[in-house]
């Protein structure tokens, strides 16, 4: 694996895009709320133009590349993930 661009420890965006559905914000809020310096006020949340998807993004404080990739395999993981960036 190559070196990651990014440098640790670091404020990273982390964005996820699902259905609009109870269950797909509940899921993600309860993964990002695992991460010790998360803060729910920071989440923002973006509708499709119809209503469909929606976007969630939350800034957290990421100490390393292991705990990024992590972060997002748990998320992928729950199979409501359509993208993640």
């Amino acid at each position: 694996m190559s070196p990651s661009p990014l440098e640790f420890p670091s404020e990273c965006p982390v964005k996820v895009m699902g259905r609009q559905t109870p269950e797909f914000r509940a899921k993600m809020l309860e993964i990002f709320a695992r991460h010790p310096k998360f803060d729910a006020t920071q989440v923002r949340e973006r509708l499709s133009r119809d209503g469909t998807y929606v976007a969630l993004t939350c800034t957290l404080m990421i100490d390393s590349r292991a705990e990024l990739d992590a972060l997002y395999g748990e998320l992928q993981a729950t199979g409501l993930v359509l993208f993640a960036l």
